[in-house]
């Protein structure tokens, strides 16, 4: 047969570029894998003419994926192993390169023969010559990465104490661009050297890419430099931005802003921490019998967070259980708890004093113990300058839920109190309203106990000169301005404050926005196929969504009523 080849020439010398055929080593696929449960290799070396046997080698093979002993998350991606085994070809394990393991073969001078040998051989095994030369070439990077779940841990020594106490190991995290590159290896070199899977689960994760979602390379030289992130914002902001928004097996994109903002959130936990130990005078940290409502909401809030982080990371969602540490952190303990507890912390009280210091440390302790495998380094700090027990975080136990800390009850009269108070800001703010500006605040509601309960609270957050709680509205409403809330409507006499035509507007375009809210509402449910299929858990809410909307409405009317007296 003729063939012809395309050969390149380098022009400015006029050298012809030759291709030279290569004598390489190989490892023969002989028997289907997942139908015998075992793969039948050859090793052979071949060049461009007769490939020559040289020994048989079974790299055995159970179908651990398909019998469940190795686990992928996300599962989606077993099938892009599987389908990789069930259609191996020859492998090239040989390469021309100055660094690697170098092929055990000897060739013989004298007769020819290949001698394959775990050891140094000193004459051929078939004619006894001495004159024997080693095989350059080394082993393809793949063959030797196969070999690193228990060739660093002490193999070929089995009886090694790091491979007999670490072997198999738990989990292996990589991308799903080598799952057949280096994972499908390991699994199989692990059960023919080990006779044993190397890992019970492979978690995939996806490729960071740039901020226009290309993969990052050297010819776009679009590819960020981990090292140069990390001076410039910190390792943890760079290690918190790559784990927050991210999900198992998908890409993601690489956004310089999102560095900067995780490094504020950095910031957020370093300034909260200063603050809290500023305030300290404590060296050992021991919850008081005696809570308070705002104690006993932010305990409830951090046992929730507890469990439900720790479901997350059981399940692998580590995008999902960071972003709740992020959320408590921020908005929980910095924006609303620290701000509870200065009046306790300032004043004369020493009892409620201490009590405050311990909570705050408490919930800082076990926030920093959540947040660690995610921010390693600041969190190390921190808790280390914090009144504590153990050696380092790192060795820290896991904190776990505790059924003597779900104060339900509490956490909803708290999230009243907060809504009340965001709801009162909230419009104060719109009305351009300074905080030096205080104004009475009548509350009308069903459950007055709540609020008389946070009556503190709402006088200092929410600008207050006086709060009156009470449950049927005034008669005369004129001149009040209305905040409603889901299970109170709180009156503020800020009519001499604002311009009562811009007020009625606010209250018609907020009208019109809770019509058209309530109207798709009624739309999905006068949909006999959506209430039919859908599951009564989700139709029920569909129907409290619209009793709310309904009532906000009705609401509004009455405040807007209200204001033209």
């Amino acid at each position: 047969m003729k063939r012809s080849n395309i050969i390149g020439i380098i022009a400015a010398a006029v050298v012809i570029i030759v291709s030279v055929v290569l004598i390489s080593w190989y490892l023969r696929k002989t028997t289907p894998m997942l139908i015998q449960g075992t793969v039948e290799c050859t090793t052979y070396k071949a060049s461009s003419k007769v490939p020559g046997r040289i020994d048989d080698m079974k790299v055995s093979q159970g179908d651990r994926v398909e019998k469940g002993d190795i686990k992928f998350v996300p599962e989606r991606f077993t099938k892009t192993y599987t389908n990789w085994m069930e259609n191996v070809h020859d492998w090239c394990i040989s390469r021309q390169l100055w660094w690697g393991h170098q092929i055990p073969a000897w060739t013989c001078d004298d007769c020819g023969h290949i001698n394959v040998s775990r050891e140094d051989p000193t004459r051929c095994e078939k004619c006894g010559s001495t004159h024997l030369t080693r095989e350059e070439d080394v082993l393809d990077t793949w063959f030797s990465s196969a070999l690193w779940p228990f060739s660093t841990l002490g193999w070929p020594d089995k009886d090694a104490k790091d491979l007999q106490y670490w072997y198999p190991t738990s989990v292996l995290v990589t991308g799903y661009d080598i799952i057949f590159f280096w994972v499908a290896r390991m699994i199989f070199s692990g059960m023919e050297q080990m006779k044993q899977e190397p890992f019970k689960t492979v978690l995939i994760h996806g490729l960071v890419r740039d901020d226009k979602g290309r993969k990052m390379s050297k010819s776009l030289g679009n590819g960020i430099d981990p090292l140069e992130m990390a001076d410039k914002f910190g390792a943890d902001a760079l290690r918190f931005n790559l784990i927050t928004g991210n999900s198992p097996g998908n890409d993601m994109r690489f956004f310089v802003e999102k560095c900067e903002a995780m490094r504020n959130f950095a910031n957020k936990i370093w300034n909260a921490s200063r603050y809290v130990m500023m305030n300290l005078t404590i060296d050992q940290v021991e919850l008081p019998e005696k809570l308070e409502l705002e104690d006993k909401w932010v305990l409830s809030k951090l046992n929730t967070l507890i469990r439900e982080v720790t479901d997350n990371m059981e399940a692998y969602e580590l995008g999902v259980a960071s972003a709740k540490i992020y959320d408590f952190i921020w908005d929980t303990y910095c924006d609303w708890y620290i701000e509870l507890t200065k009046t306790r912390l300032y004043g004369e009280d020493q009892e409620a004093k201490l009590a405050a210091q311990n909570v705050l440390c408490y919930v800082l302790l076990r926030v920093l113990e959540l947040l660690h495998p995610f921010m390693p380094f600041i969190t190390e700090e921190i808790w280390q300058a914090l009144p504590h027990e153990g050696d380092f975080l790192i060795r820290a136990q896991w904190p776990e839920y505790q059924e003597r800390f779900a104060f339900a009850q509490e956490e909803n009269a708290m999230e009243a109190v907060k809504d009340a108070i965001s709801a009162v800001r909230a419009r104060r703010s719109e009305m351009n309203v300074p905080p030096s500006r205080k104004a009475k605040i009548l509350i009308v509601t069903q459950t007055p106990d709540i609020y008389a309960g946070g009556r503190d609270f709402i006088m200092r957050l929410a600008y207050a000169s006086e709060v009156e709680v009470q449950a049927q509205s005034p008669e005369d409403l004129k001149g009040m301005v209305t905040v409603a809330t889901h299970n109170a409507t709180l009156y503020l006499p800020l009519a001499e404050l604002v311009d009562i035509r811009q007020e009625l507007e606010r209250i018609a375009k907020e009208k019109t926005k809770a019509e058209e809210n309530l109207a798709r509402i009624e739309k999905k449910l006068q949909n006999e196929s959506f209430v039919s299929k859908a599951p009564e858990a989700v139709v029920n809410a569909e129907r409290e969504k619209a009793d709310k909307a309904r009532a906000l409405i009705a609401k509004l009317e009455e405040s807007a009523q209200a204001m033209r007296g």
